[in-house]
């Protein structure tokens, strides 16, 4: 994924998208015929565009922009953390309506009082790879310390 991304930062893009959602038919099979089928995002699928864009941030000039999972200010805020210049929502505003976007800009704005912020410019990337704290976070060897986590929590 960096390697393209790189290339085609490389190339000229403007800006990445990570990750648009693939929508794939269904098979229905009582009337044995291929139908269009939408399954919204949920906040649980913005783990993939986190990874991504916090490790790419930093690293190529395009604009990065978050997709999938985006519902909710926290949402939100993880992407800019992480280092995205822009947070989408649109299965949150299909399943809220667009009035949503007024309490998640909210949330937002009470969070960053909260917390001293005084500008996304400010957080934006703090969380990123080469920001945060502990940057194999991000990386496949941070496999089994997640799976330990796993095994704790079922404990």
């Amino acid at each position: 994924m960096s390697n393209m991304a790189k290339r085609l930062d490389d190339a000229g893009a403007d800006a990445l998208v990570l990750f648009n959602r693939f929508y794939q038919p269904d098979i229905d099979l009582e009337r044995l015929e291929v139908v269009p089928a939408l399954n919204l995002s949920t906040s649980r699928e913005l783990r993939l565009p986190l990874r991504w864009i916090a490790i790419l941030h930093g690293r190529i000039k395009a604009n990065l922009a978050a997709t999938t999972g985006i519902h909710e200010a926290e949402d939100v805020l993880k992407a800019l953390m992480a280092g995205a210049d822009v947070a989408m929502l649109c299965s949150a505003l299909l399943h809220n309506g667009v009035p949503h976007l007024k309490k998640v800009l909210a949330d937002l704005e009470r969070w960053m009082e909260e917390k001293e912020y005084e500008s996304v410019r400010q957080m934006k990337g703090s969380m990123s790879q080469r920001s945060c704290p502990e940057p194999a976070a991000f990386e496949r060897a941070n496999y089994m310390k997640t799976l330990n986590t796993w095994k704790k929590m079922a404990l």
